[in-house]
C-alpha cells in the first residue's frame, strides 16, 4: 500500500494534468462543429506538439532549479534556419535537419556554459542569450518567407494509417530517445539531485556541472525540434518576437500545470507534455466558444498566474512547517 501511495505522490501532478487535458478536450470536441473526428484530432495534435516540445525543453532546465527564458527564441531561430536549409533532395533535406538540430544543441550548450562556468543567474543569462538568438533569427528572416521540403512536411504533419497523428508519434519517439535515457542516467539523477539540494548533491560526489550542462544542451535540442515542426506546419520562417515570448511563457505554465516544481528536483517531461496539451486545449476552447479575441490574452494570463501560484504554494507550506519548529 505504501508503494502505491509513494507512486501516487510522485505522479500526482502528471495525473492531474492528464485529467485536465482529457476534460478540456472532451468539452472541446463536444462543442466543435466537426465533432470528434480524425481531422480535429490531427489539427489539435499538430498545434499541441509545438508547445509540448518547448515545454519539454523548459522542464529539463527547471528540474535543475533553473529556468530558460530563451527557449522561445531558440524555437524561432531554428524555425527561421529550417526555412533556409531544409530543402532540396532527400540527402540535402537530411543535412538541413541535422544542421537545425545542431544549431539548437549549440544554443543550449551556450546557455549551459554561461550559467555554469560564467556563474550567472539562469534568468539573466537566458534573457541575454534569447535576445541574441532573436537577433540572429531576424537576420535570417527580416520578413516572413522561405520554404521547406513539402514531402517531409506532409509526412510529419499527416496521419499514420489515417488515424494517429504523425506529430504525436514523433513526440513519443522523442520522449523515448531523449527523455527516458536521460532520466535514467547518472546525469539525469544528478540533475534531479541538484534541483532538490545542490549542496547535498555536491557532497555526494554527483556530477552536478555535467548534469546541468546536459540539461541545458538537451533543452536547446528539444526547442529546435519544435522549431522544425513549426516550419513543417507553416512552410515558412518568421522571426515574430511576440510569438517567441508567448511560447516561453506558455512553456512555464505547461511545466507547472504538469506538476513540475519551479524550485527543481520534482516532476517529469511527461507531466509537462500533458500540461502543454491542456494549456493549448484551453486556447482552442476559447475559439470554439467564440470568446472575444481581445480578452483571450487576459484569460491565458490569468491561467498562467494561477499555474505559477499553485506551483509556489507547496514550497510556502514547507516553509511554514519549518517555521513551526523554529
Amino acid at each position: 500500500m505504501s508503494e502505491w501511495r509513494y507512486w501516487y505522490a510522485e505522479q500526482r501532478g502528471t495525473l492531474l494534468a492528464l485529467a485536465i487535458f482529457i476534460l478540456m478536450f472532451v468539452i472541446y470536441t463536444a462543442n466543435h462543429p466537426a465533432g470528434f473526428s480524425a481531422n480535429v484530432v490531427q489539427t489539435a495534435a499538430n498545434k499541441g506538439v509545438l508547445l509540448a516540445f518547448v515545454a519539454m525543453a523548459q522542464t529539463l532546465v527547471v528540474l535543475t532549479a533553473g529556468i530558460d527564458l530563451s527557449v522561445g527564441m531558440i524555437f524561432l531561430l531554428t524555425n527561421c534556419l529550417a526555412s533556409w536549409i531544409v530543402l532540396g533532395n532527400p540527402f540535402e533535406t537530411a543535412l538541413g535537419v541535422i544542421g537545425v538540430l545542431l544549431a539548437g544543441l549549440l544554443c543550449g550548450a551556450l546557455n549551459g556554459a554561461i550559467v555554469i562556468y560564467g556563474r550567472l543567474q539562469p534568468i539573466v543569462a537566458t534573457i541575454a542569450t534569447g535576445a541574441v538568438y532573436f537577433g540572429i533569427a531576424l537576420l535570417l528572416r527580416p520578413t516572413p518567407g522561405g520554404s521547406v521540403n513539402e514531402d517531409l512536411a506532409d509526412v510529419l504533419t499527416g496521419r499514420i494509417f489515417g488515424v494517429v497523428p504523425t506529430s504525436l508519434a514523433t513526440l513519443l519517439v522523442v520522449v523515448l530517445v531523449v527523455w527516458v535515457p536521460f532520466s535514467r542516467s547518472v546525469l539525469g539523477r544528478a540533475a534531479y539531485a541538484s534541483g532538490s539540494s545542490e549542496v547535498s548533491a555536491y557532497m555526494s560526489g554527483m556530477p552536478i556541472r555535467r548534469a546541468k550542462f546536459a540539461a541545458y544542451t538537451l533543452a536547446g535540442l528539444l526547442a529546435a525540434i519544435g522549431g522544425l515542426f513549426l516550419t513543417f506546419f507553416t512552410y515558412t520562417g518568421e522571426a515574430a518576437y511576440a510569438s517567441g515570448n508567448a511560447y516561453t511563457l506558455f512553456s512555464i505554465a505547461a511545466v507547472v500545470l504538469g506538476g513540475v516544481s519551479l524550485f527543481g528536483g520534482r516532476g517529469s517531461v511527461i507531466g509537462a507534455i500533458f500540461g502543454a496539451l491542456a494549456f493549448r486545449t484551453i486556447g482552442d476552447l476559447l475559439f470554439v466558444f467564440d470568446f472575444d479575441p481581445l480578452w483571450q490574452p487576459l484569460f491565458q494570463g490569468v491561467v498562467l498566474l494561477v499555474a505559477v501560484s499553485l506551483g509556489a504554494f507547496g514550497l510556502f507550506r514547507v516553509r511554514n512547517r519549518l517555521e513551526w519548529f523554529g
